[in-house]
């Protein structure tokens, strides 16, 4: 290696360059170091480490500028953060669980970096998550490149910033990593992937996860995607192959990956004991190539720092670190009430009388269906703030610019999104792949940037690869940095059944799933007035949104109305009281308001009993208040739904009502749903299945009689 390096005259780094990597390097080392020693003695409660990586992490700082370009890390990413500006004390905060760790303020394992001034967005726990962000935040700046407009609104907009993305060798396993390099490559995105190649994922090999062992083989067929491999043990070959692929985004030619072969020299983490699936002559074989021990050495053999030198470089960062770990460990520990914190966004509060502007509403013109004030109101939100994006499959009018002015154009399958297109161009408005996880892990890199991404999930049915995305991302950003980052999407989804053919794959209901999300809002209109006015209050929120259409509602007749004023809202956690009644209360939502409407009208004319409607309207939050005023007027609730019975969100309506309102209670709560089945194609099974008129009649008449 010394010999390589005197020939290569350390490209262009002069002795003090050399001594600083030296210096980054080994305290990166000695952090690990010490935090091993405090969780030995009990002081920290997890430790997971950079060691063996931190050459070409060292590396990727400086070819990269700090608070300029934008960095989604991985756990092994301590010496890229300390090359980045972030310090020993701010890492040991994070260690000890402190209020003032910058990254999640005391509410994430230590090494899930993140630091707003340097531009290191939060990471988390789950692998590979990161790929589709860095994507979108990539994104950004190339949509900013195509439209002033979307420009001005870009944090950190500069036209030539890369976004930054590591990852493990393991982690490439991920669908995700793939889906993000074809999105990459197609939009030539200035994203640097790199690989950091330690040879196991956590006790399995590279051979077992990758086939043919070398990642950087099998995505050779990627268009535009700059690929490089290099020692990443050695800093002075990883900063000269880093340089280069930096340089390439930069230029825009398109995303590039960097292979960086590293080791490992210790187990996985302190959880894990790598003796148990490593043999001895293996870990032995990585000691040799320990980046910190060699690259010391080599500085002293080529004559650039003497022994006494590299000694005082380690003298001063075992005290810098020292005083690090005991100015960490007498730090303000998070106060317990601050738990709830940041679970939605301090500052804009869409249940608040701001976006309550439904009293004395005028409407006008002739009456829309739920399809025509959804895309009503896109169309004005969109004209009124262009920070809005709007994507998803087959959401624009037409991918192809050129065929605009020979088609009709398609405007989502639905026909919601029909003309945004056309109106706001190509930039604001796209198709995206086939594939649900990218759609919501770009938009959360967008939103991270500063836009506000409207997408669309073509059916609920077909939500469940964006899961992991919206569960452990979406919804968990505010709450696990602090406040530090959010990410607010608006996620439209088509959902429900009474189709007549829909059958098993889109007409399913499963909103209790997502209702269970804390720091995601649950909005699910039964009607066109509604959906505007709950749509433009989404998109102007700024937590994330899952806004759930049923499809039966999206045309029918009876739930039209005229065109509202722009700028008119429906505050979440209002429900509507649509049918007053004093005998009981029909606690309801989405397609089960009309039935619901229906069943009491009827049991009114045939059994003289008098029911009351609830529409909830949003179901996180829900409205505890208007629920609790009905049942202390009627005594007898209902609560009806088209999701599955066990487990379905009447459960929890029922179950509050008993803990809070029993004495009220003068019979058991009712609840009227979906067999615990999936919902079928023969329409006489589907019915069935479903709930219908009849059951909820048949509701209301056995609790009137209880």
């Amino acid at each position: 290696m010394a010999t390589e390096v005197k020939a290569r005259e350390y490209k262009g780094l002069g002795r003090e360059e050399l001594a600083g990597i030296y210096r980054t390097m080994y305290l990166s080392r000695r952090i690990d170091d010490k935090e091993m020693q405090l969780k030995g003695q009990n002081k920290i409660f997890f430790q997971i480490s950079g060691a063996g990586h931190e050459a070409v992490l060292v590396a990727a700082g400086l070819a990269m500028k700090t608070g300029y370009d934008w960095f989604y890390t991985y756990y092994r990413d301590r010496a890229l953060c300390l090359q980045l500006g972030v310090t020993p004390t701010e890492m040991l905060l994070a260690a000890v669980g402190a209020e003032e760790d910058p990254s999640s303020h005391g509410r994430q394992m230590p090494s899930h970096w993140g630091h707003k001034k340097f531009n290191i967005v939060s990471s988390s726990s789950p692998t590979g998550t990161q790929f589709l962000q860095a994507v979108g935040a990539a994104e950004a700046s190339y949509r900013g490149g195509l439209s002033e407009e979307i420009k001005q609104h870009v944090a950190g907009f500069k036209g030539d910033e890369i976004v930054y993305c590591s990852a493990g060798d393991g982690t490439t396993s991920e669908g995700e990593f793939w889906e993000a390099l074809n999105t990459a490559s197609n939009l030539k995105l200035p994203v640097l992937f790199l690989i950091e190649d330690n040879g196991y994922a956590i006790s399995v090999p590279v051979e077992v996860q990758t086939a043919g062992g070398d990642v950087s083989r099998l995505v050779e067929g990627f268009p535009d995607l700059f690929i490089q491999r290099c020692d990443g043990t050695d800093p002075v070959e990883s900063l000269e192959t880093l340089r280069k692929a930096v340089e390439y985004c930069r230029q825009r030619k398109g995303p590039a990956l960097v292979h960086a072969k590293v080791i490992r020299p210790y187990s996985h983490s302190l959880s894990d004991d790598e003796k148990l699936y490593r043999p001895d002559e293996e870990r032995t074989s990585d000691a040799e190539r320990d980046p910190v021990k060699r690259f010391g050495a080599l500085l002293v053999e080529e004559g650039l720092l003497t022994q006494e030198e590299i000694q005082k470089i380690k003298d001063a960062v075992d005290r810098e670190v020292n005083e690090a770990a005991d100015a960490a460990l007498a730090a303000h520990q998070p106060a317990p009430e601050s738990a709830t914190l940041y679970v939605y966004s301090p500052d804009v509060d869409p249940t608040s009388k701001e976006f309550d502007t439904e009293e004395g509403a005028e409407v006008s013109g002739n009456a829309g269906t739920m399809v025509d004030l959804i895309n009503r109101c896109l169309h004005e939100e969109m004209a009124r703030d262009s920070r809005v994006v709007v994507f998803g499959e087959d959401v624009a009018d037409c991918s192809r610019e050129q065929n605009l002015d020979k088609v009709k154009g398609k405007g989502g399958v639905f026909k919601v999104t029909a003309n945004l297109q056309r109106k706001f161009g190509a930039a604001r408005v796209f198709n995206s792949p086939l594939a649900e996880a990218n759609i919501v892990g770009r938009a959360i890199g967008m939103a991270t940037r500063g836009l506000k991404p409207v997408v669309e999930i073509q059916f609920f049915d077909y939500i469940w690869p964006a899961y992991h995305q919206i569960r452990n991302e979406l919804a968990l950003m505010r709450w696990r940095s602090g406040n530090e980052w959010s990410c607010p999407v608006v996620i439209r989804c088509p959902v429900g059944g009474y189709l007549k053919g829909g059958a098993v794959y889109h007409s399913q209901s499963g909103d209790t799933l997502f209702t269970h999300i804390p720091g995601l809002r649950v909005v699910y209109p039964s009607n066109a007035l509604d959906a505007n006015g709950l749509l433009r209050t989404a998109i102007r929120c700024d937590d994330p949104v899952l806004f759930l259409e049923h499809k039966h509602l999206y045309r029918q007749a009876y739930n039209k109305s005229q065109y509202p004023e722009d700028g008119f809202c429906i505050p979440f956690g209002k429900a509507k009281v649509v049918r007053e009644g004093t005998d009981l209360t029909i606690i309801t939502y989405g397609a089960l308001v009309q039935r619901s409407l229906v069943a009491a009208k009827n049991a009114e004319q045939q059994q003289g009993i008098n029911a009351e409607v609830i529409d909830l309207r949003t179901l996180a939050p829900y409205d505890w208040e208007r629920v609790a005023e009905s049942v202390r007027k009627t005594n007898k609730v209902i609560v009806a739904h088209e999701d599955t019975r066990t487990h379905g969100f009447g459960a929890e309506i029922a179950a509050r009502i008993s803990e809070e309102l029993f004495e009220y209670l003068d019979a058991p709560v009712r609840r009227v749903a979906a067999l615990d089945t999936f919902v079928a194609y023969a329409p006489q099974v589907e019915d069935a299945i479903l709930p219908q008129v009849e059951d909820v009649y048949r509701a209301i008449t056995e609790l009137y009689s209880y």
